[in-house]
């Protein structure tokens, strides 16, 4: 039932991440408690209109309502508000933002976003990233690599393109080179504000195999529009592999 309502009646779009569902299921829970307020106040509406008519009393009553029934119906709005708060908005955002999976079991991505692309980097076949420091970011090493770190040679670095396996945490860690940007793949259900200077973990785990639009939530200057030209591919892992070793020993910066 929540899944038809929130397909065919608010066109919720594609669901590709285990951890959407919870998002879905909020917006749907959120919906159904304005569709019941729409019809509760509309039959009120109505029943006011017949009731109060001015045939039936034609004399103003200055006194007002007598009843507490109105202050009732307030409160246990309240209340389902409180509820939807407290224990379905709450735990979603606190998973999200403090049970992270583990890193050896994850797809882990460094990305820094720019105006207007986005710079992704992959551990190469070492599985080891190299050692970065401020000191080295240029705009032909946009990730601060430190050149003399063995382990960063094999690095493999893109723009607009991630890949992904499908049914595997990916931990994506995010950052930017400029100003504010927001990293927002709609069928994971993701978005997160990329702000200089800091490096901000966000995850999901793809569960459809396909190419999604990563898109820029934040207004970032006037090529922004330029920013919906990334791409998540989400894969087997068969294809990931093989993906990843066509990349290897092929790292290439961008400015």
């Amino acid at each position: 039932m929540k899944e038809w309502f929130g397909e065919k009646i608010l066109g919720l779009p594609q669901l590709a991440s285990s951890n959407g569902r919870g998002v879905d299921d909020l917006i749907i829970y959120v919906h159904w408690l304005m569709l019941a307020l729409f019809i509760g106040w509309t039959i009120y509406f109505l029943y006011a209109i017949r009731r109060f008519r001015s045939s039936r009393h034609p004399k103003a009553d200055y006194h007002g309502v007598r009843g507490h029934t109105s202050n009732y119906l307030e409160v246990g709005v309240a209340l389902v508000e409180a509820v939807l708060l407290i224990f379905v908005a709450v735990p979603i955002w606190a998973r999200n933002v403090s049970q992270l999976p583990s890193p050896g079991e994850s797809t882990v991505i460094q990305v820094v976003a720019q105006q207007f692309a986005w710079n992704v980097r992959y551990a190469g076949p070492d599985g080891v990233f190299g050692r970065q420091d401020m000191k080295f970011v240029a705009s032909d090493n946009v990730f601060g690599v430190d050149p003399a770190d063995a382990s960063g040679k094999d690095d493999i670095q893109l723009l607009n393109e991630i890949h992904v396996p499908v049914n595997k945490p990916v931990i994506i860690y995010l950052s930017s080179k400029d100003v504010v940007h927001s990293l927002k793949i709609i069928a994971m259900r993701v978005c997160q504000d990329a702000i200089p200077g800091l490096r901000v973990p966000v995850w999901f785990t793809p569960t459809r195999i396909g190419r999604y639009q990563i898109n820029c939530a934040q207004l970032c200057g006037n090529g922004h529009s330029a920013m919906s030209g990334g791409f998540l591919t989400v894969e087997s892992p068969a294809d990931f592999d093989k993906w990843l070793k066509s990349k290897s020993g092929a790292a290439t910066s961008f400015e």
